[in-house]
C-alpha cells in the first residue's frame, strides 16, 4: 500500500469518526480534573497521617 491510498483511507475513516460535541468535551474535562482533585487529596491526606504516625513510631 503507498503513501496516497493510506492517507485517503485515513482521511475515509475519520470522516466516519463520532466526534464528542464542544459541551462533552467540556464536561468530561471537568469530571476528570475533579477525580484527580480528589484523588490529590486523598494521597496527600494518607501520605501526611502515615508519616506522621511513622515519625511517632520511631520518635
Amino acid at each position: 500500500m503507498n503513501l496516497t491510498q493510506y492517507l485517503r483511507d485515513s482521511r475515509a475513516e475519520l470522516s466516519r469518526v463520532s466526534w464528542p460535541t464542544r459541551q462533552q468535551v467540556i464536561e468530561g474535562t471537568q469530571a476528570v480534573l475533579i477525580f484527580v482533585i480528589g484523588l490529590t487529596l486523598i494521597i496527600f491526606a494518607l501520605d501526611f497521617l502515615f508519616g506522621s504516625a511513622i515519625k511517632a513510631v520511631l520518635s
